[in-house]
């Protein structure tokens, strides 16, 4: 393993560790960066399953006592099997669709351009939910019911295109449909547990001829970075919420959107032609 290959293998760690969990598309991010960097082809694939997986252990190990707590709970404890269900019932609405059409959505939709229009929309979607006046029917993630669940999990839906953001989709659509901004934001980390663990999987099994024991170093590189930086990013976004609206990541999203579409515009960099 080169220089060059480990410091790629290093700054995707970070993007994805740092972007993962916060409402600002860690899909998008990765697909922008990578081309920059001109790492893509089978060991990217290969790699992008790595660290997402990494950036979901992370969230994993945080909310460990949460994990055991339900786990434990289930065969005596209603809130337990309540917090379960509510978790199936979102994970579900996403999983049949891609499974439906991830094919069509990585062959048409995974390029810089529709990563930089979802930044711009999803931004001013985040912009339009924080004006609106909030009212909340669950405080914590606890006093959800299966309502609340279906149609985060129908929200959740529109994080397969990418650029839009699973924790943008989540979260906001938590804010809209009753939850408060702990809750909508708990809820998303824990409801990218069974969905990202899934993907992640089912990715490993489709792709396992992509993965080469020649790979090791680079993988391990970037697995350590993304769990480290996604551990650092739940719990810097849980500080912040608690006195701030999502409304910075909206404005960011905006600007990177927009950077991207005037980069392509006058020609500086030939987006339309880049492969995730």
């Amino acid at each position: 393993m080169d220089f060059w290959t480990a410091f790629q293998a290093l700054i995707l760690g970070i993007v994805e560790g740092l972007t993962e969990f916060l409402p600002v598309s860690s899909t998008g991010h990765q697909i922008i960066v990578a081309d920059l960097i001109d790492f893509r082809g089978e060991r990217a694939i290969a790699f992008n399953i790595i660290i997402q997986l990494a950036a979901i252990l992370a969230v994993m190990w945080e909310y460990r006592q949460k994990i055991l707590s339900v786990v434990v709970g289930l065969p005596s404890q209603p809130d337990a099997r309540r917090f379960t269900v509510n978790l199936l019932v979102a994970f579900i609405p996403a999983a049949l669709i891609g499974l439906l059409f991830s094919r069509q959505i990585h062959q048409y939709l995974f390029n810089p351009l529709t990563v930089a229009a979802a930044l711009v929309v999803g931004g001013l979607v985040i912009l339009w939910a924080e004006r609106r006046q909030h009212l909340v029917e669950a405080e914590t993630v606890d006093d959800m019911g299966w309502q609340h669940a279906l149609k985060i999990g129908c929200a959740q839906c529109l994080a397969l295109i990418p650029g839009t953001s699973r924790s943008a989709s989540t979260i906001i659509g938590g804010l809209l449909f009753g939850l408060s901004r702990k809750a909508a934001t708990e809820f998303s980390f824990f409801l990218a547990m069974p969905t990202m663990v899934a993907a992640s999987f089912y990715s490993a099994w489709k792709y396992k001829e992509l993965f080469q024991p020649a790979d090791l170093p680079v993988f391990a590189i970037g697995f350590v970075t993304s769990f480290i930086f996604a551990m650092i990013a739940v719990r810097v976004l849980l500080r912040f919420i608690s006195n701030h609206s999502y409304a910075l990541f909206a404005w960011y999203r905006i600007g990177f959107g927009l950077l991207i579409l005037a980069t392509w515009q006058f020609g500086l960099i030939d987006w339309a032609t880049a492969q995730g």
